[in-house]
């Protein structure tokens, strides 16, 4: 699914218009009832509705979806907040087609003139829309004010009050902040970012049919990741298949008193697919994962207690194994960080990349250059800021991420609520899985384990990010609507992997 701008999203309308054809008012009374269907399916039985409706097209939406609202008896109340001289031509359509079947209309020029707001109401925005370039002021701010002070469900149409769409707003602003946002078509950037969730709440998105080809043909570098796009990648398993099918995996993982994190990598690891894995640890953790992790094979590191990548044991180099993970719990001692400066030139095929040794690169930069083309790295936001530096917002965020995935020829999975996976070529992909439960100590160990396992597969690094961190937050969905996300611990995240 795209993710178009302020201006795509405008001649996706136009085009529409032109190509079905349908008028515009007919396309906003489409707009209208998808937004009530799904209204209506989420509140039954609601006692009281107030409508508040700006003088443009969303002001328009907003006064269709009264009227179609009143048609299926709904208790409505319609706030009109009169904050320009004049509305748009469809808004001012929809007002007239509303004026025949209501005269439960009120008019907000004054803080005088807006309603008392009560616990048990449905309060519905559609008072400003997709095109709002400027903060909100006057009469719009204070009706905004009231809203958010009162205790009402809230439900915005296609996107808050004061939002904007596709570029940061001032913290000074003064926005909607809905429990609901039901949006027309395709999502709003806006949407999938960490500072705007307060703006957004649950969000949906309801069909209108808009044209197709034109959605196609746009160009964009973000997508969503919906669930059957993401099920599309999955590769069926031939009958005459054997564990040298699916790749021998290496994981470098774990030092003195972070064994755990070895153990998650790899229990994740065989979990998603893997035919063969060798977890590498330090001597110390040689029996814990001989006992924890029976299914891989273990090969103790010539240190007691951190990694240095050299072994007792006689092994093929890490260059011949199918895909290597390297980072759960490995420390940044001076032993290990002398380990990668050697490794890493001697690789050929993409690596996952972790933690501490996503931290051992930000303190040794030049390290980055050597990492094999499309190689996966997972940081979490603060890991990332010490690979590139501090963004004043998210859309910075954004910027910072395609140009460092350009720059270093990787794909980076930026970790947290719909991570964003950013490939070579500068395009981003936001997860749709996931929730809060997975913020929990082991979850990021669990899902290097994915992708290593992906990588041995054969999976294409962009694929294998896209398939992993989806498969990997459907899981912990899983818990969550099992278990609720508060105890949910990343074992839990291994036992609910299903791959179908």
């Amino acid at each position: 699914m795209k993710i178009l701008n302020v201006d795509q999203i405008r001649a996706l309308d136009e085009a529409t218009i032109r190509h079905e054809p349908i008028a515009p008012i007919n396309l906003m009374e489409r707009a209208a009832l998808a937004f009530v269907d799904w209204f209506v399916d989420r509140f039954p039985d609601t006692t009281s509705t107030k409508i508040f409706c700006g003088l443009g097209n969303n002001g328009g939406d907003g006064m269709a979806i009264a009227r179609l609202l009143l048609e299926r008896n709904y208790p409505i109340e319609v706030n009109v907040v009169r904050y320009a001289p004049r509305e748009s031509d469809d808004c001012m359509h929809n007002h007239r087609r509303l004026k025949l079947v209501t005269e439960n209309i009120r008019y907000i020029e004054f803080s005088r003139d807006i309603p008392a707001i009560r616990h048990n109401e449905v309060i519905i925005d559609a008072i400003l829309g997709t095109g709002l370039s400027r903060p909100t002021e006057g009469i719009v701010k204070e009706v905004i004010g009231a809203i958010n002070r009162a205790p009402a469900t809230v439900v915005a149409v296609d996107i808050a009050s004061g939002l904007y769409t596709d570029q940061a707003n001032a913290p000074t602003d003064v926005i909607i902040e809905p429990d609901y946002t039901v949006t027309f078509q395709l999502p709003k950037l806006a949407f999938v970012l960490p500072k705007n969730g307060r703006y957004v709440g649950e969000w949906h998105t309801v069909d209108i049919r808009l044209y197709k080809r034109y959605i196609d043909l746009a160009p964009t570098p973000y997508y969503y990741t919906q669930p059957q796009e993401a099920r599309l990648l999955l590769r069926k398993r031939e009958r005459y298949s054997n564990k040298g099918t699916f790749g021998h995996a290496l994981l470098l993982v774990g030092s003195h008193g972070k064994m755990g994190a070895a153990v998650l990598s790899a229990r994740a690891c065989l979990r998603s697919g893997v035919g063969l894995l060798t977890v590498q640890v330090p001597r110390c953790g040689y029996g814990i994962i001989q006992t924890s992790v029976p299914e891989a094979m273990c090969l103790p590191d010539g240190h007691q207690n951190v990694l240095t990548g050299s072994s007792e044991i006689e092994g093929p180099p890490p260059s011949e194994y199918s895909s290597i993970g390297i980072g759960p719990g490995i420390g940044k001692a001076p032993e290990t960080l002398a380990m990668l400066k050697t490794l890493l030139p001697t690789l050929k095929k993409p690596i996952v990349v972790d933690a501490d040794a996503l931290n051992l690169l930000s303190e040794n930069r030049e390290l980055l250059s050597k990492l094999p083309k499309n190689s996966i790295l997972t940081p979490h936001p603060k890991e990332f800021e010490r690979l590139t530096k501090k963004w004043d917002d998210d859309y910075q965020k954004l910027e910072l991420l395609r140009e460092f995935v350009k720059t270093y020829n990787v794909v980076v999975v930026l970790k947290g609520a719909y991570s964003a996976i950013a490939t070579p070529e500068g395009d981003i992909h936001f997860n749709s899985t996931g929730n809060p439960g997975l913020s929990t100590g082991g979850t990021g160990d669990v899902l290097t384990g994915i992708l290593t396992a992906l990588l041995a597969q054969g999976y294409d690094p962009v694929e294998a990010a896209v398939l992993g961190v989806f498969a990997h937050g459907l899981a912990g969905d899983r818990v969550a609507e099992e278990r609720g996300p508060i105890g949910m611990i990343a074992s839990d995240v291994i036992d609910a992997l299903r791959w179908t």
